[in-house]
């Protein structure tokens, strides 16, 4: 078990609707810095097909996707105790602060990637955002027993209800 600090910026810009959380970021995320970024991770597949997008294939492709479709990204946790990516190993969990992202952005939804996530944001940061955080599933290799690529592909789907909203109806 290791003390880790998060170490990647949010990504977001003031025309963001949408926040996704996941809990901290990987070995393999911190070393490529940027989010999802294990190679058996499946969030990039998943949201590129969500979008109708190519597979990005670089940090900076990454970046663009998620900003062209008004996503932001970070991590609920700024620093926690934890064994390699396993989140069910987190002890002292401390949350980012979510403020400048809400301050920035216009956020319409908050969704948490996986069970660990939700709990922390919903124990962490739910009073400092007011806002719920809705459930999606962990995208990571380790949750491939449970979950597909098409049941992920399902799943986030809902995102584009938040982020293809017209600018007049938010």
């Amino acid at each position: 078990m290791g003390f880790v600090t998060h170490s990647l910026d949010p990504i977001y810009d003031q025309n963001t609707r949408v926040l996704i959380l996941g809990t901290m970021p990987s070995p393999k995320s911190r070393e490529y810095g940027f989010y999802y970024s294990h190679p058996q991770n499946r969030f990039w597949r998943v949201l590129s097909a969500v979008f109708g997008e190519p597979i990005p294939q670089n940090n900076g492709e990454k970046k663009s996707l998620v900003l062209a479709h008004h996503i932001a990204l970070w991590d609920v946790l700024e620093s926690c105790d934890i064994q390699g990516a396993g989140d069910a190993s987190i002890r002292n969990p401390v949350a980012n602060d979510l403020r400048p992202i809400f301050g920035a952005a216009s956020i319409q939804a908050v969704f948490t990637t996986g069970q660990k996530a939700t709990q922390l944001y919903r124990r962490l940061c739910l009073a400092q955002t007011g806002v719920e955080s809705i459930y999606l599933p962990s995208p990571s290799a380790a949750n491939c027993r449970n979950c597909t690529v098409n049941d992920l592909i399902r799943a986030y789907s809902v995102i584009q209800s938040y982020t293809d909203a017209k600018e007049t109806d938010l």
